[in-house]
Formats: C-alpha cells, structure tokens, sequence
C-alpha cells in the first residue's frame, strides 16, 4: 500500500459499509506494527468487528494483539462511553443537589444523541488530546459507514455552535457547563482533522460504480468541512488467470468498466489499490498478505476444486416472495451490515409484490440512499418509490413543534424552544418519527423497508422505547404512529424482517448479532438471505475458487444455526439494477425447494 510508505501519524479510514474499511485499517496498522512503530488502531463503529478480524477480545481501553509487537488496539463501544459519559457528567452533583434535580440532570442526558456525542468525546480525545495518545507513533482509526463517520466529524463545529448561542443552560445532552469544559480538545481535535502534517483521510472504496460514487460525494463533503488531506484506497480489484472462466472475465469488465468511470475528483488523489485475495481477511496472517501484490499473487494457489452446485436446505427467493405475498399487506424490513445488498434485495422484493399485483410503497432510511439508483428509471404499476430525507423531515418537526407546543409561549420561552430545536438530536426524532409513519402505511398495503447499516438500524429501533421522554420535552403530543410502532414491529404477521448478508465471516457474525438484538427486542426474523454467493457457480479462476471454498462453512452455519428460511442468491454478471436485473434476482438460476427445519434437506435442481 503506498499509503502507508509515508504515514501521517492520523489515519481514519471511512467509506461506504462492505467495502473492507476493518480489514485495510488492521492491515496498515499491523504493516505498521511490523516496521517496529507503536501503533494503536480505533474503531469508532457502532458495530465493530475488530475482535473477530485480529482474533483478540477488545474494550474501550488499548489491549494489546499478542500476535502483533507494538500494535494496540480498542473498541469504542457507544453504550459502554455514553453510560461513562453520563455519570461523568452527573457524579459532581449527587450531593450537591437535591434528588430531584439531579433525576432531571440524568433524565436530560437519555436523549436520542447522547450515544453520539459520548462516542464522539472518546474520539476527540484520542485525536485532540495529545497526552491520551503520547505513548503511539500512530493513531489508526476504522471509522463506521459514511453516514456515521460524517456526522462523527461535522459534530464539532455542529456543537461549539450550539453551546456559544444557547443561553438557556441546559439541552437535551444536559447541562451545557459540562460541555463547555471539552470544547479545547474537540477544537484540537477538529484542527488535527485538517492538518495535512498529521492526519490522512483514506477513502475505500471498491472497483463497483456505487462504491466510487459514493466515495466522490464523502471526499466532496469532507472537503467542505477543510479536510483536503484525502488518500484513496481501491480494494477488491481483480484480474482473472486467464480468459476460460467467463464468471471471472464478467467480475473483471466489471472492475475494469467501474475504474474506467473514475469521478475526476477522485483520480486527482494520491492512490493505493489492493488484490481480490481467495481467502478472508480474518487473523493477522491474512491482513500480512495483503501489503503487497506479491503476497496477494501467491494467496491466489488455490487447489482447482470444483465444491459449487447444490446448497442442501435452501429456499428459492421465487418461494420467499410468494410466502411474503400470501397476506394482502404488512411491512418488510431488509436489514444487515452495509455493503452485504439491502438495497437490491428491497427492490427486488418490492418489483415481485408489485407484479403480483400488490400496492407497495418502497422507502429507505439509510444515509447513503442508493435505493434510486438500483430502481434506475423504470416504473411499474402500483409501485411507489421514495425517501426519507433526513432534512426535508427535520424541517417539518421543528415546523409542527413550533406550530403546536410553541403556539402558547411568550417570546422568551419561543427563542428557548427554537434553541433546543437546533440540537442536533432533533434529527434523529424526526427521522425516527418518519421511519414510524412509514411503518404505518403498511395497513393499506406492502412497504418494503431499505434499512440502514445493521448499527444505525439497531439503534433506531432502540430509539422507540426512549421517544416517547424525549419528545415529551418539546411537544406534549405524540402520534398514533409511534405510539404503534414497536407493536408493529413484534408482530410476526405484519412485519417481515429479511436478513441479509454475504457468505463471509464478518457479515455472517454480525448478522448473528443483529438477530440476537432484534430477538431482545420482541422481534423474529422471518428469514436469511445470503446474497451474491458464488457457490451456485461453475468457476475456474483459482481466486474465486478460493473464495467459493471459503464459502461453504458460513453459508451451512446460517442453515442450521440461525436460519428457519434461507436463500442462497447466486453472485450477478450483470447488477441488479432497473426492472429486468431485479427480476433476475429473484429467478435467477437458482432453484431449491421448500424445507420445514433445518433437519430436512432437499438437493437443488
């Protein structure tokens, strides 16, 4: 990796979810590690999986990966610092204030974006307060999905200027002193985010025209933000041996076609690539391989072992889609780690409905909104699409919040209502507010749900049970709509939770969590979709060889372990985009038939 031939002491690596931000930060760090500089390597993901990748349980405090001399590494889990966060703030006072007070201190500090902010003053600590990190020559960071990472970064400036205009005292993070105190090391922090001397901003992407795009508009809004010192890292790129395996050359034009499109922005940085490698990138010994091409060639000897062909205890997506349309409406939901194709198989799934016939409304409250693009142009009868458009709700909220439970306020107390509205949190209300009106229309119809990454989905869902407190500070009024939408949600008969991931370690283990939060919460998924799989195929190339093998063992732990109903969706030459590539998803060559349990297995045509 170039990349890391002359390393700033800063590395943060953002990216859309799935295009392998985990694995290219554990590798430049443990290349790091291994020129004998003492690295430490951050998550700041809601749902990290760094334990899994270096095979070493983490905290939110530096453990060291045995397996690796001078490389640390930590987790900073956004529940575990906002609880810190919170006594932090409130400990001074217990015995200084009366009970009461202090049960409202605790009460302001159980808002929407106090696990944002907490996660974010562990960040700006790392990155703005040199004493917490002296002992490191570098600071790796494996930032969560776009969405996240940016609204990580802009907080900042998003906060400073909440707390010089707010003159009320208090918001929904609590008193505003506590606040205050932290803003040297968040100015620190924003000014080390700038500073070409100290930090780099790797954008990954993958060689796939939705991953390039999607890391020209991150490169674009950083650079609004002053962060210029940008580095590029293409992951994934793949070049078959030899021209005899046609899945191998379509995967190569495929790359060739998405890099040839390269956003001008993008071409003008400096620029590292790294090899589609045959095994996964989980243990130190993998991520050595890829610091060099050399390393990559050589993973590439695979045995040619024909293992495609039949997947014992799978469903047809034809079936799926069938069951799902046997009620005349409900809400599904797709949800699982970015990059693993919630888009797709939302589309997929909301085109089938519609050409039975069905009303179906297709939405998405994922941040990187790449729904749009996967529908392309085509209309089809009794299909609506939209979004929720985290800016166009928020500017209803404030207006109704206004219009309602400002109505009756004198001047004074409107200025301290408009104050506490410009909160950051207001946001995540309103998208939350939206996300359970959209849940609702499910009544008159089918609504298929593209969800976002498997952390922001968790913690939405979290959301419901703290909303009703939350908006009661600022309306009195909360509607039918929320006050529903756990019911809705737990109900197996109109809610349908799809969860889908690939058949690697990392979206399999997450996807396992999901389900066990989701389970938590009074929420069965429905079933389990292991989406572009190239075990249906007949490959050749010793690198998809490789990775088909790899295959096997997750696609066999999702069937008799965590999955009633599974679907195998083979790997696409073409994309699923527009209406005849989503109408191959779902027939595609792929055929199975129905199993009752997992004990049951039926061979595939």
């Amino acid at each position: 990796m170039k990349l890391i031939a002359t390393p700033t002491r800063y590395l943060l690596f953002t990216g859309k979810g799935g295009v392998g931000k985990t694995s290219m930060a554990c590798a430049a760090a443990v290349s790091l590690a291994d020129r004998g500089r003492r690295v430490l390597l951050v998550s700041t993901d809601p749902a990290s999986n760094l334990d899994e990748v270096l095979a070493t349980p983490l905290s939110n405090r530096p453990t060291a990966i045995t397996s690796v001399e001078n490389l640390w590494a930590m987790n900073i889990d956004p529940e575990q610092a906002a609880r810190d966060y919170r006594e932090r703030m409130v400990a001074p006072y217990r015995h200084v204030l009366p009970e009461a007070a202090v049960q409202s201190m605790e009460e302001q500090f159980s808002g929407s974006c106090t696990l944002e902010i907490a996660a974010f003053d562990e960040f700006a600590k790392l990155l703005g307060d040199s004493s917490a990190t002296g002992e490191f020559d570098h600071i790796v960071f494996d930032t969560a999905p776009t969405g996240h990472t940016l609204r990580l970064l802009t907080l900042p400036s998003a906060w400073s200027g909440f707390m010089e205009n707010n003159t009320s005292g208090t918001s929904c993070l609590g008193p505003l002193a506590a606040l205050e105190t932290q803003q040297a090391v968040y100015r620190s922090a924003v000014q080390a985010l700038a500073d070409p001397k100290q930090t780099t901003m790797v954008l990954v992407t993958r060689p796939e025209s939705t991953a390039l795009r999607e890391a020209d508009r991150t490169g674009g809004e950083l650079r609004a933000l002053g962060i210029e010192n940008q580095h590029l890292l293409i992951n994934g790129v793949f070049a078959p041996r030899g021209a005899s395996d046609p899945i191998a050359v379509a995967m190569q034009e495929r790359c060739d076609c998405s890099l040839a499109q390269l956003p001008e922005s993008l071409s003008r940085l400096p620029k590292s690539t790294v090899s589609l490698v045959a095994n996964g990138l989980v243990g130190v010994d993998s991520l050595r391989q890829i610091a060099s091409d050399e390393a990559c060639s050589r993973s590439a000897e695979f045995r040619n072992v024909d293992d495609s062909g039949p997947v014992a205890g799978s469903l047809p997506m034809t079936d799926l889609v069938a069951e799902l349309g046997e009620q005349s409406h409900g809400v599904i939901l797709t949800m699982g780690k970015g990059g693993v194709g919630k888009t797709s198989v939302a589309a997929a799934v909301a085109v089938a409905l519609a050409e039975q016939g069905r009303k179906v409304n297709l939405s998405t409250t994922d941040p990187a909104a790449h729904l749009q693009a996967a529908m392309a142009s085509d209309q089809l009868p009794g299909l609506t699409v939209g979004r929720i458009d985290p800016a166009e709700v928020t500017a209803v909220y404030r207006d109704e919040v206004m219009r309602t439970a400002g109505a009756g306020l004198d001047a004074q107390g409107k200025a301290l209502l408009e104050e506490d509205l410009r909160s950051p949190c207001t946001e995540e209300i309103a998208v939350f507010r939206a996300f359970a009106d959209a849940v609702a229309k499910g009544e008159d119809g089918f609504v298929v749900l593209d969800t976002a990454p498997t952390g922001h989905t968790i913690l939405l869902l979290d959301a419901a049970l703290a909303y009703h407190r939350e908006v009661a500070r600022q309306s009195s009024q909360v509607s039918e709509c929320v006050k529903e939408l756990l019911p809705r949600l737990r109900d197996s008969k109109f809610t349908k939770v799809l969860v889908v991931t690939l058949a690697e370690s990392t979206p399999v283990h997450e996807a396992a969590k999901l389900q066990e939060d989701l389970r938590r919460a009074g929420i069965e998924p429905y079933a389990w979709i292991i989406n572009q799989s190239l075990t249906p195929l007949e490959i050749h190339d010793p690198v998809l060889v490789g990775r088909r093998s790899g295959e096997r063992g997750f696609i066999d732990e999702v069937i008799t372990t965590h999955s009633k109903r599974t679907v195998v969706l083979p790997w696409q030459v073409h994309p699923p985009s527009g209406l005849d590539g989503l109408r191959e998803l779902i027939a595609g060559p792929l055929h199975a038939s129905k199993t009752e349990s997992t004990d049951e297995r039926i061979t595939i045509d």
